[in-house]
């Protein structure tokens, strides 16, 4: 449970893994920007934390370089487990210079252009799950389940070369591994989905050595920048990422917008008259309910002052993203959802030199699916009460659990 410790003994007291939270956070980030935008708490291990919660913090934390993403005590990664130190070499947690060396590296394999190559895969994916769902004769389905899960799972598989009949086994590994970045009580269990997730990635990354295909994990395996290369370690960590955190976040933004749009009924219909508003709409949903709640954590390198509190070196830093972007300070009208916003500089995919690699498949995946499920399912409708529906547990992301809808 996180609990609030400040130098104000009447400061507020946050739990961020409280049901009604997770439920709705922005009403608390609201007061939280208004009396404690630099706020102090209590990590689920007995550590202390802190959250920026004010767009400009946010920002200025995301690009300060006297917070890092890698944990400043060496050798913490060689105290893990094997499973979780192959983990922990991912792109996000590594240190600056191994990040900027990743980065340029994975940049050959996955590029822009060659993610604009695979919008008429995409639109044949969206095509054929939405066509499965109306040749079902259903009228009820459950629109994470059947939609906005596969679409992005069957995108990333196809395009590391994952054989069809294990995608499946994703759904389990992807939903425990993020939904345990931040709650403790389930340490024994994804354990074991990461060590399964490890095992199968090194039975793939083994055959893909000894038979180079057509996918991303050959082009990674051969990637190379002035003789580097990746280590069998940064391998796993990179496929790692581009399973976990960049499929999280195509199923998240689908969830949430679709919702954004079943709440805003003069919105949905707007883009349905307008099908050129996709791109300001997709936008929008990343800045009023992105799939990200807070950033990856990050550790102070040295003791910083921020706004009268005293930050100590080794101290942890979380980005409230969710929160930021709806800072009346930065944005007109912040809890309203318009799709026809001009200004939209939101931080849903970070910012700096951590910004998300996969921010351009992200947004491709989210217009397309958006786009074809409004076109093929014009009558949808939200098929439950919106108060119980259930979001997924856990600090770092943001999205349902389920989404019920009629059509």
């Amino acid at each position: 449970m996180f609990k609030n410790e400040n130098s104000n003994p009447a400061g507020l007291k946050v739990d961020f893994l409280d049901q009604p939270f997770i439920q709705n956070p922005f009403p608390v980030y609201e007061k939280l920007r208004a009396d404690e935008p630099i706020h102090r708490f209590f990590l689920p291990g007995g550590q202390y934390a802190w959250i920026v919660s004010r767009y400009e913090d946010a920002v200025d934390i995301l690009q300060d370089k006297r917070f890092v993403t890698s944990h400043p005590h060496h050798g913490m990664a060689g105290e893990q487990a094997p499973h979780r130190e192959i983990i922990l070499q991912n792109l996000i947690s590594v240190g600056p210079e191994d990040h900027r060396r990743l980065r340029r590296l994975i940049q050959k394999a996955f590029t822009p252009r060659m993610i604009e190559r695979l919008r008429g895969r995409i639109e044949e994916i969206s095509d054929d799950l939405l066509n499965k769902i109306l040749a079902s004769g259903k009228r009820e389905i459950d629109l994470i389940e059947e939609y906005a899960f596969p679409l992005p799972l069957i995108v990333i598989c196809e395009m590391l070369g994952v054989p069809i009949e294990d995608q499946d086994k994703f759904q389990l590994w992807s939903n425990t591994i993020m939904e345990s970045v931040s709650n403790p009580h389930m340490g024994q269990e994804s354990d074991q989905v990461m060590k399964e997730f490890v095992d199968y990635l090194h039975a793939l990354i083994t055959e893909r050595r000894k038979e180079i295909k057509e996918d991303l994990i050959s082009d990674l395996i051969n990637v190379e920048e002035a003789g580097d290369k990746l280590t069998e370690k940064e391998l796993y960590a990179l496929v790692f990422v581009l399973i976990i955190a960049g499929h999280e976040t195509t199923v998240n933004l689908i969830g949430n917008g679709i919702l954004a749009l079943l709440e805003n009924p003069e919105q949905k219909q707007l883009l349905k008259n307008d099908p050129d508003l996709i791109q300001p709409a997709v936008e929008e949903i990343l800045r009023f309910n992105g799939p990200a709640e807070v950033s990856n954590v990050r550790w102070a390198t040295e003791d910083i002052e921020l706004d009268g509190n005293q930050i100590r070196q080794g101290d942890m830093m979380f980005v409230a993203l969710s929160s930021a972007n709806r800072d009346a300070n930065k944005f007109d009208e912040p809890n309203t959802f318009d799709i026809t916003r001009k200004i939209n500089d939101h931080i849903a995919f970070g910012k700096g030199v951590h910004y998300c690699l996969g921010a351009p498949l992200a947004r491709l995946e989210g217009e397309i699916a958006i786009q074809d499920l409004l076109h093929k399912l014009p009558k949808i409708q939200l098929n439950t009460n919106i108060d119980l529906l259930e979001w997924r547990t856990g600090m770092i992301i943001r999205g349902l659990k389920t989404l019920p809808i009629s059509f």
